[in-house]
């Protein structure tokens, strides 16, 4: 089952997708109020009320979502920077303001020569999780879905701390949610494709996952609850732009695709500064 948000006038509308038309479900703050009610009402829907294209999208999860980045967690991309393959989990925050929907144009940040790419994909939480075991947070997991991690590399190294370098304007575009019935865990291996202009530039799978998403979960909830709906970025696999010799960054005109099993095609285009 694949689930968007459509905006509504002000609301967010969790919406299931059926081909090409699409039915809304639930306002998205009431989908992730009860979770096991409005997936069984959107289970429930054979067709679809309104036509897909056109529709005004947004990322199907609520504006109060913690959404928490893996780094390095791709035992390759980690080998291949100069940070080393870490012992713990490298976690950050993006801020839900920065995610946007495929096709969204992206802006370069002024102050940066252009954007890396970083195809991942999120688990987004089903239930609350307070202080649990790898088993139940995997178990609580709703679904998947593509995302293009879009950093602005000279902000991320200009200190530890990633936060700027991570919440550039638009830069977190999301795709549908695919429930975890029709994804599966990742630990079955979803293969994992970034192309710039039609040119392949990462490919991984996700049964190299140095941490899984249970055990990350797990961690995540022995220090603060996790609540349905925020989301856990999974990490990139290699071929980032900025290690490469010479560098290279998503600069305006180009298009980012990133590909996964299961999960679909997240397009976006790049634009300028002037764009924001």
């Amino acid at each position: 089952m694949r689930l968007v948000g459509l905006r509504d006038g002000r609301d967010v509308l969790v919406s299931r997708v059926l081909g090409d038309r699409l039915t809304p479900v639930a306002q998205v703050d009431d989908f992730y109020a009860d979770v096991l009610k409005w997936r069984a009402a959107a289970a429930a829907v054979t067709a679809g009320e309104r036509p897909l294209a056109g529709a005004r999208l947004a990322p199907p999860v609520p504006a109060a979502a913690r959404v928490l980045c893996l780094g390095l967690n791709y035992r390759r991309h980690a080998e291949e920077g100069v940070y080393g393959v870490p012992d713990h989990p490298t976690i950050f925050g993006r801020w839900t303001r920065s995610l946007t929907v495929g096709d969204t144009p992206v802006p370069v940040p002024a102050n940066e020569p252009g954007l890396d790419w970083e195809g991942e994909v999120a688990a987004v939480v089903g239930d609350r999780l307070s202080d649990v075991d790898a088993a139940t947070a995997e178990r609580a997991v709703l679904g998947h879905a593509v995302v293009n991690d879009l950093t602005a590399r000279t902000a991320q190294k200009l200190t530890a701390q990633w936060t700027l370098g991570k919440n550039a304007d638009r830069s977190g575009p999301m795709g549908p949610l695919v429930t975890v019935d029709e994804s599966g865990p990742l630990s079955t291996g979803l293969r994992l494709t970034t192309r710039v202009n039609g040119e392949v530039v990462q490919e991984g799978d996700t049964r190299d996952l140095i941490f899984g998403v249970g055990t990350v979960l797990s961690l995540v909830s022995r220090t603060l609850t996790l609540e349905p709906g925020d989301v856990l970025l999974t990490g990139t696999p290699e071929g980032v732009g900025y290690v490469r010799t010479p560098p290279r960054f998503l600069r305006p005109g180009d298009v980012v695709e990133v590909e996964v099993d299961r999960l679909g095609v997240l397009r976006t285009p790049i634009v300028g500064p002037e764009e924001r």
